[in-house]
């Protein structure tokens, strides 16, 4: 069963209601390409301010949707993503840090976490692999993004540490939820993706590496980030896996290969609100 559920308002978009069930103040989901103000190849709910949209529209994007799911916006806390495995445990003192300006995003970081409500964790995204993290018993939350090249690095693998070593997370509690990002169906790429990952996976699934017999693969992302997890001893019953390719459904998703690198991004999020 597809765990990323569709819901239209406020402002649509996709949760997980299995997680939410879970915890009253846990907020997290996947926005889409609508409920927003944004114009031309952004429309219209561009939430990211590195691709030369309007300032203006996208700050006013990223409060409709705080506003929407319960959070101040001063809680709205990213990271400058650079393709790599930095992990960052979010402290209060960098609440809020990117959310008016990306010169002022957690420098160099494509991995949050936090166990402080409050803090609403957000990450960006047109086709990369959102993952999402929860330890219901430590209450940690956290995001990564993860590409094909912080996939050859195991971002997923290095979060897994980071809860370990931070908050004393067992990787028998410890849920992952890997969101909708561009599927096989769409993802073709050649030997300088491909050799890497292979380099660098134990266990590349089945499946997962389609070779076309031209230099060319058909890749699986989502299912080798899986693998990842599994071997970083994540059980597969607490992986949560979305079937949705955001390449397929431009009605939802921004994709930046197929709209030629000039698009918007979606956000991931997860926080805990406060208890009031």
């Amino acid at each position: 069963m597809e765990p990323f559920v569709w819901k239209h308002a406020p402002i649509p978009h996709f949760t997980i209601p299995a997680w939410e069930a879970l915890n009253p103040l846990l907020s997290v989901g996947f926005t889409t390409k609508s409920g927003g103000q944004s114009k031309g190849p952004y429309q219209s709910m561009n939430v990211a301010l590195h691709v030369k949209d309007n300032e203006f529209d996208v700050i006013a994007n990223r409060k409709k949707l705080a506003s929407s799911i319960g959070f101040p916006f001063e809680a709205w806390t990213s990271a400058d993503q650079v393709h790599g495995n930095h992990v960052e445990v979010i402290t209060m003192e960098q609440r809020g840090r990117g959310r008016l300006q990306q010169s002022d995003a957690i420098s160099k970081t494509d991995g949050l976490l936090t166990n402080i409500p409050d803090i609403l964790l957000v990450s960006f995204y047109a086709d990369c692999v959102p993952l999402y993290f929860l330890d219901p018993k430590k209450m940690v939350v956290g995001l990564a993004h993860a590409g094909w090249k912080g996939t050859v690095l195991k971002i997923g693998e290095k979060m897994i540490e980071q809860m370990k070593y931070s908050f004393g997370s067992s990787p028998m509690d410890i849920k992952v939820a890997i969101g909708p990002a561009i599927s096989q169906c769409c993802y073709e790429v050649n030997n300088q993706v491909v050799e890497p990952l292979q380099d660098s996976i134990q266990h590349v699934p089945l499946g997962a590496i389609k070779d076309k017999n031209n230099g060319h693969f058909d890749l699986d992302l989502k299912k080798i980030n899986e693998q990842i997890l599994i071997d970083a001893g994540i059980e597969r019953r607490n992986i949560e896996l979305s079937t949705w390719c955001t390449s397929c459904h431009p009605s939802f998703f921004y994709s930046h290969r197929r709209d030629r690198g000039v698009s918007g991004r979606m956000a991931s999020w997860i926080g805990l609100r406060k208890d009031e």
